[in-house]
């Protein structure tokens, strides 16, 4: 191949361009040339598409230990930068020493590229790194001052560890308005997960409910394929191991890699190993010692399970959590072990939500019951149903009120609750929606010490909605389809049969 033929390929092929021309020190002082491992090829692949579809790039990250996310970042930008005419990139973390870092590995690009592609320099300083004929240039910055990146404009920002930011809410604020929305910019937020409720826990919500114009991107920790080691001849696995391989479709060369993980760097802490190498968006955000009613490996197996693949047996029943102006209104299908067709919409008011309800029982008959929780607007959705002449087909539940087994559950949505953690937790597999959102809501409802009476009491739901950014109104609405049993032709389904009986003999055991 010809000297400009390779310069051609270098220049348009970002991964070869990483391998041939910029190096990296590693952590025992080496230099290597940066070779892309699979989380990082991920990453780019997920950031072209966008770009090609959009023409920009906007992206958050949750990542785990070890990826090389920033790096990745890094060298993206590097790039751009110093092959670009008037581009500037910011680069924004929340330690000066991480801030450093990050620059420092820019600037070693520069200082260790090959001659050819490495442009003339106008500045390289603690602070500043700029190309003289380019017109391009690095901008640094620390998250300890709220007025960080404001009164510039760039093309590229670098935002990393936004979930350790001190003053997140005020730098974004700023931030958001020195990123134009113009093609080729590029805006790429990322960060391990430190507990619910900061802002970067805010903005993958929003990402993830399709209500920015940020892209969520989450790489589990066995994508990268050096992640296993060979299997000891005493290796045992428990049945939580098996479910846990079989969710995520691991060998067992990966679960002795995680098995000598949790043991030799986390105390054999699992929920530790969870948080810094996540499999589930969820997992990254549950803070170590939540403790969910519904367990997330068996929310993944749900969601594995290929719906039309199984048979439904038993009652088609919806289950309605109504919202009122910025909420969102969620309504969600199920028929014995099959739940789908999760349809979430923002309604001005009562009537519009019961105009939705109506068109769906009028549009499918084979809708036996749909479930309305009465709490806030709800009792007035249920009223107008009735009126419309649906008052076979709804039934209002409250979610305060008594449940059917008092001896077992505080009160009513205790219980649905608690049959939805049964129903997911069946040796049976049932199937769910592909659904980041609903598996967050599923598992943020966790368990509050037992009453007096022994009754299974869950923590408010105001709890949940603090550690998930929002009111876990997926996971409400299909507990909604568990408030009662529904005859399918006028008998109990074989399912609900079944439950009975279990319930019944449960009672049978505690009265003996």
């Amino acid at each position: 191949m010809s000297a400009d033929a390779m310069l051609s390929q270098l220049i348009t092929d970002d991964e070869l361009y990483c391998a041939r021309n910029l190096k990296i020190r590693t952590k025992e002082g080496n230099i290597l040339p940066l070779v892309w491992n699979d989380a990082q090829r991920e990453l780019h692949r997920r950031l072209e598409q966008q770009k090609a579809d959009s023409g920009l790039v906007r992206a958050i990250v949750l990542k785990g230990r070890q990826q090389g996310i920033s790096t990745y970042v890094a060298a993206r930008f590097y790039k751009r930068t110093s092959m670009g005419f008037g581009k500037r990139t910011m680069i924004l973390t929340h330690l000066d020493s991480a801030t450093q870092n990050l620059f420092g590995m820019a600037k070693t690009f520069y200082e260790l590229s090959g001659d050819t592609l490495r442009p003339a320099i106008k500045a390289n300083s603690g602070t500043e790194l700029s190309f003289a004929k380019l017109r391009s240039g690095y901008k640094v910055a620390t998250a300890g001052s709220p007025g960080a990146g404001r009164s510039d404009t760039i093309q590229y920002l670098h935002a990393s560890e936004m979930a350790f930011w001190a003053n997140a809410q005020k730098i974004m604020a700023g931030l958001g308005q020195t990123v134009p929305m113009i093609d080729g910019s590029e805006a790429i937020i990322e960060s391990t997960a430190n507990g619910m409720g900061n802002l970067f826990h805010q903005f993958w919500t929003l990402a993830v409910e399709g209500k920015s114009d940020y892209m969520p991107v989450f790489i589990p920790w066995f994508v990268e394929r050096g992640y296993r080691r060979e299997v000891p001849d005493d290796f045992e696995m428990s049945d939580d191991d098996f479910e846990y391989m079989e969710a995520y479709g691991l060998d067992e060369e990966q679960m002795a890699w995680r098995a000598a993980k949790i043991t030799t760097d986390f105390a054999g802490d699992e929920d530790w190993f969870n948080q810094e190498y996540p499999a589930t968006p969820d997992l990254a955000f549950q803070k170590v010692g939540h403790k969910p009613l519904i367990k997330t490996v068996k929310v993944s197996l749900a969601r594995k399970q290929i719906a039309k693949h199984m048979k439904r047996i038993g009652a088609h029943v919806v289950g309605l959590d109504p919202a009122r102006g910025g909420d969102t209104s969620t309504f969600i299908h199920r028929q014995g072990r099959v739940a789908w067709g999760i349809d979430r919409n923002k309604v001005p008011d009562t009537m519009a939500v019961a105009g939705q309800a109506a068109r769906m029982l009028n549009d499918d008959p084979t809708i036996r019951m749909m479930f309305i929780d009465i709490g806030g607007i709800g009792a007035g959705v249920y009223d107008r149903l009735v009126e419309l002449g649906f008052g076979s087909r709804v039934r209002a539940v409250n979610f305060g009120s008594a449940a059917s087994d008092t001896r077992k559950y505080a009160n009513k949505r205790c219980e649905m609750w608690g049959d939805l953690a049964e129903w997911i937790h069946d040796d049976i597999t049932p199937s769910i929606p592909d659904d980041d959102q609903l598996h967050g809501d599923l598992t943020s409802v966790a368990k509050d010490k037992y009453t007096s009476n022994g009754q299974l009491k869950l923590l408010p739901k105001e709890d949940a909605k603090k550690l998930i950014g929002r009111s876990p109104d997926d996971g409400d609405a299909l507990a909604l389809t568990f408030a009662e049993p529904v005859a399918a032709d006028d008998t109990f389904t074989e399912d609900w049969k079944a439950k009975l009986m279990r319930r019944n003999a449960r009672k049978s055991a505690m009265s003996a």
